[in-house]
């Protein structure tokens, strides 16, 4: 195994995947057997890499710190980062904006299988909206201060508050950055030390990665057995939204690599593409972060200061896949549930959907809640929500291809 490169690796585990849920669909008892044996090794996949996601963006992160010069090179590779990171966004909700307002995909959906879907996910969507209300009740400007945790330590308990623990870590990086040697030598050795033991630590889950992947494949086959309907009702959205991640993915960002770094726009395809799929398999941009890291250090040539610095704020805070999927889902939405969007709420999803990627966790799942707060932002019932959830899967892993695309092509552009 060691001389089969990874992403080979993860597509034979993908493909093996598919294989035994197929074969699972066989037998009366095949879905039941998956699902008891072989899931929980997929499951177990992502609750390490879970595992390692706070202690590997918040070591990175103020090892990019403390490896530059002085504040000073913080504040120039930090305020060039935040300009493309808003960008990038404004642009990828606009290609979402566009591909769904042309294609229109709710107009084409089967009303009968709809209710089924509503019928089917109306619990999980109702979780969704209380939830929406609680943040909404916070006003438009909570989001600013659920930045800053009041326990970092409660703050490192809870993936889905990564953005708390970034403000931490740079705040800590920063403070570290005006105190000079001897006296912050030791505790940068601290950290490096640190940052050697996680990054084996992940050596050892990326390892277990064909296997995790292998186990997570057969399992969602067989989850959508009774839920195939979901694929022809919902095609239409489901093509738009492919349409428009594989726009900016193979289009928009080389153009982008082409005019504005030294990197050909080829080698930046294969360099990137194990990185993707590993992306695709996992549906984490933080799971990523340490094949993204290597690539966009090791292959693309990125600095070392720039590249740990940008990315692992990037899984976070830079999600263009995201922005785009999720104007594009509050569109279909709305159209078929019949409501027509004026000027200004069109204008209210771009904000919304520019601002809220920001605070969606680099996880699987992530943005769920984000998107209610989308959806109740414009007066869309959020129940809505329920209409898409059956096929999020395969988008949600297609979308983080894209989220760390992003990032690595921002952090070539810094560079």
């Amino acid at each position: 195994m060691k001389t089969i490169p990874l992403y080979l690796q993860i597509l034979v585990g993908m493909i093996a995947g598919v294989a035994v849920g197929i074969l699972a669909l066989q037998f009366a008892s095949g879905t039941q057997a998956v699902n008891d044996y072989i899931y929980p090794f997929g499951r177990l996949f992502i609750r390490l890499l879970q595992l390692i996601a706070i202690p590997l963006v918040f070591v990175s992160l103020i090892k990019g710190l403390t490896g530059l010069k002085d504040v000073s090179s913080f504040s120039r590779i930090g305020t060039k980062a935040l300009i493309f990171y808003l960008l990038m966004s404004v642009i990828s909700v606009s290609i979402g904006l566009s591909a769904g307002l042309l294609a229109k995909p709710g107009k084409m959906v089967d009303k009968a299988k709809v209710e089924h879907i509503q019928a089917q996910y109306l619990e999980i969507a109702a979780e969704k909206e209380k939830a929406a209300v609680e943040e909404k009740k916070k006003g438009p400007l909570a989001f600013i201060e659920d930045i800053v945790p009041n326990n970092v330590f409660d703050a490192a308990t809870d993936n889905s508050r990564m953005l708390q623990v970034i403000f931490f870590a740079l705040f800590f990086g920063v403070a570290a950055l005006t105190i000079k040697s001897p006296k912050i030598k030791p505790v940068i050795d601290l950290i490096d030390g640190l940052n050697d033991v996680i990054l084996r630590m992940v050596d050892y889950v990326i390892r277990f990665a064909p296997y995790g992947v292998a186990a997570l494949m057969a399992g969602i086959i067989t989850d959508f057995k009774g839920d195939l309907s979901i694929f022809s009702a919902l095609g239409v959205y489901a093509l738009t939204v492919v349409a428009a991640l594989l726009f900016m993915m193979f289009f928009f960002y080389p153009v982008i690599v082409h005019f504005f770094t030294k990197i050909s726009v080829k080698k930046f395809h294969k360099v990137m593409y194990p990185v993707q799929l590993f992306a695709f398999t996992t549906s984490s941009s933080a799971a990523t972060l340490p094949v993204t890291i290597n690539a966009v250090e090791k292959k693309l040539g990125v600095s070392a200061e720039t590249a740990s610095f940008i990315l692992p704020i990037g899984t976070t805070i830079n999600m263009d896949g995201t922005s785009c999927y999720q104007t594009i889902a509050v569109l279909f939405i709305a159209q078929v549930l019949g409501i027509d969007l004026s000027i200004t709420q069109l204008l209210i999803i771009i904000g919304m959907a520019i601002v809220s990627s920001i605070g969606t966790p680099a996880i699987p799942g992530g943005s769920f809640v984000i998107l209610t707060i989308v959806l109740t932002a414009v007066g869309i019932p959020a129940e809505g929500l329920a209409l898409i959830l059956g096929i999020d899967r395969p988008l949600d892993m297609l979308r983080t291809s894209v989220n760390v695309t992003g990032d690595a092509v921002i952090a070539a552009i810094v560079d």
